[in-house]
């Protein structure tokens, strides 16, 4: 079975950066996205940022475009999330989650997302 370990959340202040880190494992013989999704209090989920292990392809939500990077590690089993010039706004629970098969994930819609790991609270202080 796909399982997903998020980790790496914190509180920063207004302009620094945070890296996320989603480590991977289980995966079946298949092509995959790995998407990492974020919830502010009071919000709904939205998508971030994606990565295909295919084609390496990636993908971002405009209000993250320049300032997030999304990567898989040499071993293609961990996938970063380096957010930098974080903003307040930026302040949510971050969840990655895995697609297994399909194209719909890189619109990074929830509904394209099998499996979901836990969330990491990152917080951005003004």
């Amino acid at each position: 079975d796909v399982q997903l370990q998020a980790s790496g959340g914190g509180l920063v202040q207004a302009g620094q950066s945070l890296t996320l880190s989603c480590a991977a494992s289980g995966f079946p013989d298949a092509d995959y996205g790995i998407g990492w999704f974020r919830q502010a209090p009071g919000k709904e989920r939205e998508g971030v940022s994606c990565i295909s292990n295919a084609d390496g392809r990636t993908y971002y939500a405009d209000s993250v475009k320049g300032r997030f990077t999304i990567s898989f590690d040499n071993d293609g089993t961990t996938v970063y999330l380096q957010m930098n010039s974080l903003e307040p706004e930026d302040t949510a629970v971050y969840f990655c989650a895995a697609a297994i098969g399909g194209a719909f994930w890189r619109t990074l819609r929830e509904e394209g997302y099998d499996v979901w790991g836990q969330g990491t609270q990152v917080t951005v202080s003004s």
